[in-house]
């Protein structure tokens, strides 16, 4: 399944771990339905690892947890389609997933038929307990092929890590989203090591084929499966714009049923969407920050409609300064233009001025615009 735009939705994994259940499941749906999230684009609703029993059936296929899940895996899709919702699930390239359950290797097309026979619409696929003599590439491509012929439209959402220089060969297995790092952890310093690992691979994201940072730990507050120290809400935001801007998947791995005011702020907001859902999905690109600080980030992309996403993004513990030379994105003083931008997040509106723009960043904080070239 080709997706044109980084995939949306919520998964499990982040706060529930092997703590998933039906009714759990059944209310997320309700959620993601009337809060508003569907609406906004978040539309996969993924259930993580530790769904099956440990072991396959006598006919080599896959089984629910009939205590976790009674009715089935087709009830459940069921459900969650008359929600307006589509429906993932997970599995696992090796012997066994990454909690130990039965993993794909060597029945990947008879699982490929059993999630298309509950109607799932998204796979999610690890890659723990795998074959040592094997390259990833083969067994993603084993996986792929299978799921682009098991009878029904299956997102592949390749999760091995960045591992063995996933980068260079995910297009080749028909993902449409490939995991370039490892777990996020809901911490401020996993945040920050998640990111540095981004720059050298920005080439390699794009339409069809998503580079997914992880999922978003936006509203954990410390609790949950990789709840830690938790981050604030400053911190959240932060994250989710760099997340937004770069082009991942935005997998919300809150609980979303006791979701904040100001979690819903964050992954409500409409230009912070529209900026990850641009259609061209074009490559972001780093500019220099003249007022000398390491710890903030500059970065720019141009969008479909000739406008221009520039993001700040102050990762220090500091009151810091972010300042660009219009001349670095292409509107040197010999143009005759200049920008006019609208802050996403607070919607104010200014004008660059000194073919520059400068702006104040407070501890962790970031902003970013939607900006237009005008004649100066």
């Amino acid at each position: 399944m080709i997706k044109l735009t980084p995939p949306m939705g919520w998964n499990s994994w982040n706060t529930f771990g092997e703590n998933i259940n039906e009714k759990m499941i059944f209310e997320t749906a309700d959620v993601m339905a009337e809060s508003g999230l569907r609406d906004k684009g978040y539309e996969y609703l993924v259930i993580d690892d530790c769904w099956s029993l440990r072991e396959r059936d006598e006919n080599g296929r896959l089984v629910p947890d009939p205590e976790k899940f009674p009715h089935g895996m087709k009830a459940v899709a069921d459900y969650v389609h008359s929600k307006g919702l589509k429906f993932g699930m997970y599995s696992c390239a090796g012997n066994m997933t990454c909690a130990g359950y039965p993993g794909s290797y060597e029945h990947e097309f008879i699982d490929a038929e059993t999630f298309a026979s509950w109607d799932v619409d998204f796979l999610k696929y690890d890659y723990c307990y795998h074959s040592p003599i094997l390259h990833g590439k083969y067994l993603y491509r084993r996986m792929g092929l299978a799921l682009e012929n098991c009878g029904r439209d299956i997102l592949f959402s390749a999760c091995s890590w960045g591992a063995d220089e996933t980068h260079e060969w995910i297009k080749e297995t028909g993902a449409s989203m490939w995991r370039s790092t490892g777990d996020i952890f809901d911490t401020w310093d996993s945040v920050k090591d998640l990111v540095a690992q981004q720059e050298k691979l920005h080439p390699y994201n794009g339409v069809g084929c998503f580079n997914d940072m992880d999922m978003l730990i936006v509203g954990m507050h410390g609790k949950g499966n990789v709840g830690l120290a938790g981050c604030s809400d400053v911190q959240y935001q932060t994250h989710y714009a760099l997340w937004a801007f770069l082009g991942s998947p935005l997998m919300i791995g809150c609980d979303i049923r006791e979701m904040s005011d100001e979690t819903r702020r964050i992954l409500m907001n409409d230009e912070m969407i529209r900026i990850n859902q641009d259609p061209l999905c074009r490559q972001p690109y780093k500019v220099k920050n003249h007022a000398w600080n390491d710890n903030v980030l500059i970065y720019v992309k141009a969008l479909a409609n000739g406008d221009l996403a520039i993001g700040m993004f102050n990762l220090s513990d500091e009151k810091s300064r972010a300042a660009m030379n219009l001349d670095e994105i292409g509107l040197p003083f010999s143009t005759g233009r200049t920008l006019e931008l609208t802050e996403v997040w607070t919607g104010e509106n200014l004008c660059a001025n000194n073919a520059s723009l400068v702006t104040e960043l407070e501890p962790f904080a970031s902003k970013v615009y939607r900006a237009k070239v005008v004649k100066l």
